[in-house]
């Protein structure tokens, strides 16, 4: 009778240890003594060291910070507005076109997407003389081009589930479209938007094929450079960098998780308090 829930638990287990036996390794190999990635010499700090005195990787990492939180941003906002559109706007014009043309990126591979942008760009250049040159401003619009579809399919399902009687609740008792927009619909939505900006961030932050296509010389992000390196072999303090940014997400999405968490409860508290008043 126990060897069906046994065969599951021992499958997890495996699954669990086929990711993370990697990585914990890493962290491990990143505090390697020796300069070969995969051979230990004892335990030492000095490749964190060397990332702190390293210029090309934190020009590299300021860049990446800056391109991600700029994309994020304009596509969590671009992305909202696309998906509140289509879970309150079910009939209009053009609707299906519209939802096929924000959802073509989710389908369309990378390399493809990053081939168009590109085309665009050098079009662009030809005909108005913008951009002069590739760098943080096209692959910053390229982020945001790829970025906002996971922001409107995120928003558009939360929207869709929510219950719109509070919405018209809240219009008879004279509230304005406006406030009940704001103080109804994103409230509701926020934890789908969080969600959609930290997706749009991650992604931002580890795309390598679309950014090869639309960055030119003197902006290079932290996941081209860190590719660069990989190819001439795996060093230490690679190790280290990569630790470091397993740690950072990790945190991340911890103190998300609580965000969103509080918010949700808070969200049914409200709801809760709403209508018993209304009782």
């Amino acid at each position: 009778m126990n060897r069906r829930p046994v065969f599951l638990i021992t499958i997890l287990c495996f699954g669990f240890a086929f990711f993370y036996i990697p990585i914990l390794s890493m962290m491990v190999y990143s505090f390697n003594g020796s300069r070969l990635a995969t051979v230990w010499g004892g335990f030492s700090t000095k490749w964190y060291v060397s990332l702190v005195q390293n210029d090309q990787v934190i020009n590299a990492l300021i860049l990446s910070l800056k391109i991600a939180l700029t994309s994020a941003t304009f596509a969590t906002i671009l992305g909202t507005m696309a998906g509140f559109a289509l879970a309150r706007f079910t009939k209009f014009r053009g609707r299906f076109l519209f939802s096929g043309l924000v959802t073509a990126p989710l389908i369309m591979p990378e390399v493809i997407t990053g081939i168009s942008l590109l085309m665009v760009f050098i079009l662009l250049a030809d005909a108005t003389g913008w951009p002069t040159q590739r760098g943080f401003t096209t692959v910053t619009l390229a982020h945001i081009t790829f970025s906002m579809v996971f922001v409107t399919t995120i928003v558009q399902a939360r929207l869709s589930q929510a219950d719109r009687a509070i919405e018209e609740a809240a219009m008879d008792l004279g509230s304005r479209p406006w406030q009940v927009l704001w103080d109804v619909t994103l409230p509701t939505a926020f934890p789908a938007i969080l969600s959609g900006w930290l997706l749009a961030l991650t992604i931002s932050l580890d795309d390598v094929v679309i950014t090869s296509f639309t960055t030119g010389p003197g902006s290079t992000t932290l996941p081209l450079l860190i590719w660069s390196k990989v190819k001439l072999g795996v060093t230490p303090d690679i190790n280290a960098l990569a630790t470091i940014t397993v740690v950072v997400v990790g945190i991340g999405v911890a103190l998300a998780g609580w965000i969103l968490n509080r918010a949700e409860k808070r969200r049914l508290l409200d709801e809760r308090m709403a209508f018993q008043s209304n009782d």
